[in-house]
């Protein structure tokens, strides 16, 4: 049987004092009002707040405004709940309780490890001192706070999806460029983050870019996207480029973590959704037989893929096997930062309207 919860206020001048990580930069402090605890079962999304208690592979937490701020023993941080797909880093999970944990991310994700790639340290280690709950003693989620249903629009932007094998294989660097790129041929270009996991790195890097709007899935409410069904994933994205073309944008670039082999890369990128919603792909990869083998599962899957590109392009020799093995073009910074760029990827001379074929 369920306890009731044990519910205790937050006092305002403690709130000001905690640190506040990027994924929970929608989510006002003056929300935060209560401290909830029991023996109720966190739920991916809620908001927890933590004490610090050894320092591991995470030792500064990058705040809402995208400062590094250092960790010490002690330091009372608020965390969101959320699992964790890393191969270079940690797998983790949501755990059952408020026992001791992990911070799996930087961007502030409170979950228990459960392996690490042998390169990094343990997780830094934390004890969950309660939930974090509004004035009424409600658990406070990131849903609660995500972005507005937009309205309809008649015309939508010209989309770009970029996929690739795995993490690192230059997908970030690759929606950065093509975003100077299709600015050059004088569009107005938003970018996001659809899936992965929270932290503002890749929003930066495509802000810095020149992505006049960039979103990502906490926008949408999502602390990480890892173990999200289907619908949750479509749903997210949807809602993060619905907002992108409400806002007027003529291009969106956007950005499916990880690589193809993973779940929820795959599983969105095999939706009826995604297809239905992508004008180009861009696959990045480092050598030419990821390109290839990538391309191929693309092709598969019926999507329109205008090119390759990623840390291949860094070898002119490997760029070049690339090409050969895909027939289509290899883009290296420079010409994806190019105006001609978006000749590449099709881009008719008038945005489709919203329902129309082809």
């Amino acid at each position: 049987m369920t306890s009731l919860p044990d519910i205790s206020l937050l006092a305002p001048a403690r709130t000001q004092t905690l640190k506040m990580p990027f994924v929970t930069r929608r989510v006002p402090r003056s929300a935060m009002a209560t401290l909830v605890g029991g023996d109720r079962a966190p739920r991916p999304g809620d908001l927890v707040l933590v004490r610090v208690e050894r320092l591991g592979q995470h030792r500064h937490l990058e705040l809402v405004s995208g400062r590094r701020a250092r960790l010490f023993p002690g330091d009372e941080v608020v965390l969101a709940y959320g699992h964790r797909y890393a191969p270079d880093q940690f797998e983790a999970e949501v755990p059952a309780d408020l026992a001791p944990c992990h911070m799996v991310a930087a961007g502030g994700i409170a979950s228990c490890m459960l392996s690490r790639h042998g390169r990094v340290r343990a997780a830094t280690q934390v004890q969950p001192l309660g939930l974090i709950g509004d004035r009424h003693g409600r658990v406070i989620n990131l849903a609660d706070h995500a972005l507005p249903v937009p309205p309809a629009v008649r015309r939508r932007p010209f989309t770009v999806a970029v996929l690739g094998t795995s993490m690192n294989a230059g997908k970030t660097e690759t929606v950065s460029h093509l975003v100077r790129g299709l600015a050059a041929a004088g569009l107005r270009v938003g970018a996001a983050k659809v899936t992965g996991t929270g932290s503002g790195g890749d929003v930066w890097s495509m802000t810095d870019a020149g992505a006049r709007s960039v979103l990502d899935f906490t926008d949408a409410g999502m602390a990480s996207t890892y173990l999200a069904d289907e619908a949750q994933l479509v749903a997210a994205m949807q809602r993060l480029l619905d907002t992108l073309a409400a806002q007027g944008h003529e291009a969106v670039v956007f950005e499916v973590a990880d690589g193809l082999f993973q779940r929820e890369t795959g599983m969105l990128a095999a939706s009826a959704a995604f297809a239905q919603t992508v004008d180009a792909v861009v696959f990045a990869a480092g050598d030419a037989m990821g390109s290839a083998m990538g391309i191929a599962r693309l092709r598969e899957l019926g999507l329109p893929v205008r090119a390759a590109s990623g840390l291949v392009t860094a070898s002119p020799l490997a760029a070049r096997e690339a090409a050969a093995a895909t027939r289509l073009p290899v883009l290296d910074l420079d010409a994806l930062s190019s105006a001609g760029v978006a000749e590449v990827l099709g881009r008719p001379s008038e945005q489709r309207l919203v329902g129309a074929a082809g």
